[in-house]
């Protein structure tokens, strides 16, 4: 039970290209204010999902109560609870991604 042969290390030789930092010493103004706004932004539309997901998911005791005793009761609580919450989790996960993507768009500049 011996180990294999070290896994081959990489080294990088060449310059860098592309833009840096050190090419524009003025820029880090600007990037902090950008990922300030970014960051106010993915702030907001976190807490805009979870909203959208702790409404409909709280009033589902208030479903319960509403809904009368016996069987029907029975198929409705698996239906609201099995079948329900994902079409609602699912649509607030897809929002969230894409606005998350033009917010990142929009202060990246893309």
């Amino acid at each position: 039970m011996g180990t294999g042969p070290a896994p081959r290390r990489e080294v990088v030789t060449g310059a860098p290209t592309g833009r840096t930092r050190a090419a524009c010493p003025d820029s880090s103004a600007h990037d902090d204010a950008a990922v300030r706004e970014l960051m106010r932004r993915q702030i907001r539309s976190g807490l805009v999902a979870c909203s959208l997901l702790a409404l409909p998911l709280g009033l589902l005791p208030v479903l319960f109560r509403l809904l009368p005793p016996g069987d029907v009761r029975q198929g409705a609580a698996w239906l609201l609870l099995g079948v329900a919450p994902y079409p609602v989790m699912l649509a607030t996960g897809v929002r969230y991604l894409r606005r998350a993507e033009r917010d990142e768009d929009d202060v990246t500049g893309r």
